[in-house]
């Protein structure tokens, strides 16, 4: 798992915000598993909430507009000119889903699929820059790509965002890349296609830290979660896979001790 530096650099996920059909349930849950406290925009942003551990922003909510998406998390990689990016995404055989929208003083998005079906964000900075904690107790630790077609996907993100990408585990069973930006891991690819149901596409996951993953996973579930994979120990942490109360998938992290 990497820290940040801010400025992001471009194509480094800076950002991750839940779309929930139940907001208020959204804004209760988090704040209670993840000690985070929720502020609300307004109107004039679309009522879009920020949650903010210590001070400190780290994700946000927003409405699920009900036009057929399941309730999910995203990730949005970063970028120095929104359209250029679009353009470059089209032409790389991804397809744009929200053409460029400027949000008033914070910045410029948009939102695309790559080829692999994986939906993503893009963000163009100006008063929101992103993260501002991270790999840390309350906040995002760590953003994956589960992707159904990895060759494409390496393709994509290598040429859209200029990631290298570094073998970690290259075999059938188990078959894992980080993209790099300037010599830092910044995500993870993993070939989902051997364990994906064909109902469920390629997507970003995003992982959450937490001092206890144990004792994080046994609030969730008290908060109305549903445990999607058992804690355990990996490599990388400790870690587990849980569903929302409205379905949203997270992932919960804790380094190794010691």
């Amino acid at each position: 798992m990497a820290t940040r530096n801010t400025p992001f650099a471009p194509g480094t996920p800076s950002w991750v915000d839940l779309m929930s059909s139940d907001v208020d349930k959204a804004k209760d849950f988090y704040s209670n598993l993840m000690g985070w406290t929720a502020e609300d925009s307004g109107a004039e942003y679309g009522n879009y909430v920020t949650f903010s551990s210590d001070g400190h922003k780290v994700a946000g909510l927003m409405a699920n507009p009900g036009t057929g998406a399941p309730d999910g998390w995203n990730t949005y990689l970063t970028t120095e000119d929104a359209q250029a990016t679009v353009d470059a995404a089209t032409a790389a055989g991804g397809s744009v889903l929200m053409p460029v929208m400027e949000v008033p003083e914070q910045g410029t998005m948009a939102m695309l699929a790559d080829p692999a079906g994986a939906v993503f964000g893009i963000w163009q900075p100006a008063g929101h820059t992103g993260f501002q904690k991270y790999n840390e107790p309350g906040s995002v630790s760590w953003d994956e790509l589960h992707t159904k077609d990895y060759q494409a996907s390496k393709d994509f993100y290598g040429k859209v965002f200029g990631l290298d990408f570094q073998t970690t585990s290259d075999t059938d069973d188990f078959r894992y890349f980080t993209g790099q930006i300037g010599g830092s891991d910044v995500m993870g690819m993993m070939d989902a296609k051997a364990y994906l149901p064909a109902e469920v596409p390629s997507h970003w996951t995003v992982y959450f830290g937490v001092a206890d993953v144990d004792a994080a996973v046994a609030k969730a579930v008290e908060l109305g979660a549903s445990i999607v994979r058992p804690a355990e120990d990996t490599p990388y942490g400790r870690l587990a896979d849980l569903s929302d109360p409205t379905g949203a998938n997270f992932k919960l992290h804790a380094p190794i001790a010691g």
